[in-house]
């Protein structure tokens, strides 16, 4: 839809000192009124992110540079927006909503991918756990106390289990508690089942019993938990590839189509009501995908 082809606007553009104090006007208190409130918006949300990203890469145990996460927020939304942008012209219309569209998902991508990895390693720690609290038992059978059963896991197996448990032996040896360096590993890998053997330490220690039955009794709950999430990883696998499937499809046919006919596809990019469409689109396949996450996912 041309709005120049409506007698009012092609009336009003006649007329090039009106139209254009108007339009200034227009912007001018649009800026006054909402400006502060904007860029107030977007510094919060940008520095949740930085926040969000930096929190997740100490997690990780990478080294943490404020300047570097900032460099990565950048290259990821204004760098992939600019990107698209020059791919699309000289259709600025076009190049203008693609840019913009990327590089809001560009800008949300760093820290789904941090978190995504930090997931990974919490996950990684569990599994370690069945081997790890079968060395620390057998330590304890053999009368060493949970301190040295843990350096002997240490010596034994990989990361991460490793790399978290000589923390809480560093901890230790600067003067803090096994206790509180115990309860600090369930704060770095915020899982049950590190929950449940941070707690069964920590009281076990206090009021005497045998730790060795209690590992063997955690290591029992974990596997069975395992076989749980296996299973439901394979009820759920073909919802998560239809998921998949049916939010690629806009996009793989817009593509099919714009190299096949570029003047049929055209339309879409060159005017008003396509750019409309493909905000509506766009706005549907995020709902829909959201909705086919939350539903094929099950935590146990």
């Amino acid at each position: 839809m041309d709005y120049t082809d409506i007698p009012f606007m092609q009336s009003l553009l006649k007329y090039d000192w009106i139209s254009l104090p108007l339009f200034g006007i227009t912007v001018f208190f649009t800026i006054y009124f909402w400006a502060d409130k904007i860029l107030i918006k977007l510094y919060d949300k940008s520095q949740g992110k930085k926040n969000s990203i930096m929190m997740h890469m100490k997690l990780l145990g990478m080294d943490v540079d404020e300047k570097k996460v900032t460099h990565i927020l950048l290259l990821s939304s204004f760098g992939i927006c600019y990107l698209f942008f020059m791919l699309v012209l000289p259709n600025i219309p076009a190049g203008l909503f693609l840019g913009i569209s990327f590089g809001i998902a560009g800008f949300q991508m760093p820290p789904i991918i941090f978190q995504s990895l930090y997931e990974k390693r919490c996950s990684q720690f569990v599994d370690q756990m069945v081997d790890g609290l079968t060395i620390m038992g057998n330590g304890i059978k053999s009368g060493a106390n949970p301190q040295q059963a843990m350096q002997r896991v240490i010596e034994i197996m990989g990361n991460p289990i490793s790399a978290e448990f000589k923390q809480v032996i560093t901890q230790t040896q600067f003067g803090q508690s096994f206790e509180e360096a115990l309860t600090d590993l369930s704060f770095r890998i915020p899982r049950p089942d590190v929950q449940m053997l941070v707690v069964a330490i920590n009281i076990l220690k206090e009021t005497g019993g045998n730790l060795s039955e209690t590992f063997q009794t955690i290591v029992s709950t974990i596997r069975e938990r395992q076989k749980l999430e296996k299973k439901i990883s394979a009820m759920t696998a073909q919802g998560i590839m239809q998921g998949i499937i049916v939010t690629s499809i806009p996009f793989l046919l817009m593509g099919v189509f714009y190299i096949l006919d570029p003047d049929h596809i055209s339309p879409m990019f060159t005017t008003t009501w396509g750019l409309i469409m493909l905000a509506g689109m766009l706005c549907l396949q995020v709902i829909g995908g959201v909705m086919i996450k939350k539903i094929v996912t099950i935590k146990v």
